[in-house]
């Protein structure tokens, strides 16, 4: 059962230098669309008007957005112009980056393929095709820098999370969990189901930004050989290739 939206979005304080604003408790891409609704509002305000000069960070999740702000402005103006703003928002198509994600589904990239197309009555080349043919909408980047949750995953590859995770999860892999797709930027622990690998860096400290993804974007995976993962992984490392290279669908 779906839980309704609140009435009127909610403010919740975040220790003594952030807002939260809140909209619902429940993951939607219309809550979704009105948070990203604010976080531009709140972005553009900060260019004009003084209540909202002390803002140094806006950080949008599935279904709230956090505000940092330097402790020397009033705290309490600040969170009833948040609150002022959160009531006009609507909710609003996303006109986040789109991206042609390269992905190789070998069998040493996807431990888990076979598995996951079993307990759903498919193919591994079928559930390959699936993920290929869905437009993935990137709700939040956390758990680790920029480590994406993604939204949009068939509800035919629901899948519940590995019953004891592993220890070691090699970085770049994609994963799904429940209704979650995402991709694991660095080695760390994870219970998710993997079931491929890019070649491309999630993060790279020395880009502006260091994230690749970012809350609004809009991911599609192409899928690519070894040979291909190969070449991009290379040509990634020698600085013959740039990660924005694949924004837009521009091929490899």
């Amino acid at each position: 059962m779906t839980t309704p939206s609140y009435d009127t979005p909610r403010l919740l304080p975040l220790g003594d230098s952030a807002w939260t604003v809140e909209f619902a408790r429940h993951i939607d891409p219309a809550v979704h669309g009105r948070v990203m609704a604010l976080d531009a509002l709140v972005n553009d305000a900060r260019q004009h008007d003084p209540a909202f000069a002390g803002i140094v960070d806006t950080v949008p999740t599935f279904r709230s957005l956090t505000v940092h702000f330097r402790p020397d402005p009033d705290p309490l103006v600040l969170g009833e112009r948040l609150l002022t703003l959160a009531r006009s928002t609507e909710a609003t198509t996303l006109d986040g980056r789109h991206w042609l994600l390269p992905a190789c589904f070998d069998a040493d990239f996807a431990p888990d393929l076979a598995a996951v197309a079993e307990r759903h009555g498919m193919t591994p080349a079928a559930v390959v095709e699936l993920l290929c043919q869905t437009a993935f909408r990137v709700y939040m980047i956390g758990f680790m820098p920029g480590f994406p949750y993604m939204g949009g995953l068939p509800a035919c590859l629901n899948t519940p999370r590995l019953s004891t995770p592993r220890k070691l999860v090699p970085a770049r892999s994609i994963a799904i969990a429940g209704e979650m797709c995402a991709v694991y930027p660095w080695p760390s622990p994870g219970g998710w189901n993997l079931l491929g690998r890019t070649p491309l860096d999630l993060f790279v400290a020395g880009d502006n930004p260091p994230a690749l993804l970012a809350s609004g974007d809009c991911v599609h995976w192409r899928v690519v050989d070894r040979a291909e993962y190969s070449r991009i992984e290379q040509a990634l490392a020698n600085g013959e290739l740039h990660r924005q290279h694949f924004l837009n669908g521009a091929p490899a």
